[in-house]
């Protein structure tokens, strides 16, 4: 997830300073397994699947055709977007909007730029000859706003990143407005296709900001989220039934065209439709039978792979590949090289940033995004005339850190007066 994307991502854990009181949303270790298996699906495509210079020119014959099934696995990153659904609106809910946004901020950024800088370095550097970039490119990535400066991705996989981004904007914007029931129904059922309607009228900006490609898959994760919090209804099952129809209309057109251009292959549109529904499926399955209540610590630990792996396999992978075919070594080899490198690099990055850091940056992120709000809201509730009524009467209440406001005109009581004196 997820992302990214699989963000991107994870399901929620400790809760932070401004969630003191709250109830702790449940871990779905199901879930962490699941978004591990689409994070491999992924991999795996990119290793075998699209066409890649590391294989040479006899890539279909050295792995015997199996792009034809792996190619599938591009539909990882959509099983992503329903578990993002599911798991914001989870870690969302009864959240005030800066503890959400400082959670998703801890949560994605620690291992993105360690990958960023890994992969920058990697083409930079060693193997340039896997992908032209530049070290400006590099640093417009680390911001992860890359697709909004219009700056190439230094690896293909971050697109991801940007579409959660926008979910994590707009999941913003609902839990300002207060998150209930009524409400995430309504917007799970009307946001996808008012999406769908400002693409079909011209307006790409909102288009884009709307995810109006994506839309139905997060909202799909949301309306289980309703079926597994508040048991089974027909509106929300309504609401994940018209989703998911609507995202296997909108994507298995589009996914055969893109698979058609960067495999060797042309997969079933009616293959890839079903697989569109197999990702709301398997959801439905992990979050909402006996199958939640897995609790197994080997399956959290594997599950906190799944970001780094995503992020930092393509091209790390693909130039063990490059190094080993180049050699003459078995396919079976390489591969098996390519998969054991990238797994490394992910526990790497896992241990040594994002279980130490993340937190860190989770916590920093929540004291100064509060100090934030609080200054401003302060600034909203207190107009000048108000603030200088209440500072002649001595009322006036500060946030913490916040010197008291002087009025125009007004002095201090420690400044002398005109005539030098103090009172």
């Amino acid at each position: 997830m997820t992302a990214a994307p699989p963000a991107p991502h994870g399901t929620p854990t400790t809760p932070g300073p401004a969630d003191a009181g709250r109830p702790r949303a449940p871990r779905l270790v199901s879930l962490d397994a699941l978004r591990l298996v689409a994070a491999v699906a992924v991999v795996v495509y990119h290793f075998t699947g699209r066409t890649a210079s590391s294989w040479g020119p006899e890539q279909t014959e050295l792995l015997r055709g199996a792009g034809a099934w792996t190619s599938y696995g591009s539909l990882g990153p959509e099983l992503f977007f329903v578990i993002s659904g599911f798991v914001i609106l989870m870690t969302a809910w009864d959240r005030t909007t800066v503890s959400v946004v400082a959670s998703r901020i801890g949560r994605l950024y620690p291992s993105y730029w360690v990958a960023v800088l890994l992969t920058g370095a990697l083409l930079l550097w060693v193997w340039p000859d896997g992908k032209d970039v530049t070290a400006g490119q590099v640093a417009v990535n680390l911001t992860m706003l890359q697709s909004a400066f219009g700056v190439p991705h230094v690896d293909g996989v971050y697109w991801t990143l940007w579409t959660e981004l926008r979910f994590y904007l707009l999941i913003g914007v609902l839990v300002l407005v207060g998150v209930t029931r009524r409400r995430v129904l309504a917007f799970a059922l009307l946001w996808p296709p008012a999406a769908l309607l400002a693409e079909k009228l011209g307006s790409a900006e909102l288009a884009e900001l709307l995810i109006s490609h994506y839309a139905p898959l997060f909202a799909a994760g949301m309306a289980l989220y309703l079926v597994y919090r508040d048991g089974h209804a027909l509106v929300p099952w309504f609401v994940v039934g018209a989703n998911t129809a609507l995202a296997a209309y909108l994507i298995a057109p589009s996914r055969t065209a893109v698979l058609s251009r960067v495999t060797e292959y042309v997969p079933s549109t009616a293959g890839l439709a079903v697989g569109v529904v197999v990702c709301v499926a398997l959801v439905a399955l992990v979050a909402l039978t006996p199958l939640a209540r897995i609790d197994r610590p080997w399956l959290a630990t594997a599950g906190a792979l799944t970001y780094p792996l995503y992020l930092v396999h393509q091209y790390w992978g693909l130039y063990v590949v490059d190094l080993l075919v180049d050699r003459d070594a078995p396919a079976w080899a390489a591969l098996g090289a390519a998969l054991l490198v990238s797994l490394l690099l992910a526990w790497a990055v896992q241990r040594l940033v994002e279980a130490p850091y993340a937190p860190r940056l989770r916590r920093g992120s929540e004291r100064c995004l509060t100090s934030l709000r609080d200054r401003l809201l302060f600034r909203l509730n207190h107009g000048p005339r108000a603030l200088e009524t209440a500072e002649q009467l001595n009322i006036v209440d500060t946030p913490a850190g916040l010197p008291a406001p002087v009025a125009h005109g007004s002095r201090r009581a420690d400044q002398p007066d005109g005539g030098g004196r103090t009172p």
